[in-house]
């Protein structure tokens, strides 16, 4: 009586790793900025935050998030 736990689908999808991808640049970026202390670029970088989840949502709302008409989950 196996009974497979059933993917939610969340995080698996185009438009979440674009908007992950982005936050992690900013995060990153921000962080050797910060270390040579560049606070121009800190802001930059850490500005790059909130465009990667706007992105992401854009994205989503465009289709290409786990429910979404355009996104085609990988076979198992």
């Amino acid at each position: 009586m196996t009974n497979p736990i059933a993917d939610p689908g969340h995080g698996h999808s185009p438009a979440a790793w674009t908007a992950v991808v982005i936050m992690l640049v900013g995060v990153a970026a921000a962080t050797v900025a910060f270390c040579f202390e560049q606070p121009t670029l800190v802001i930059i970088s850490v500005a790059l935050i909130p465009i990667g989840a706007i992105v992401g949502w854009a994205l989503a709302k465009a289709g290409y998030g786990v429910k979404g008409p355009k996104y085609a989950p990988k076979a198992h």
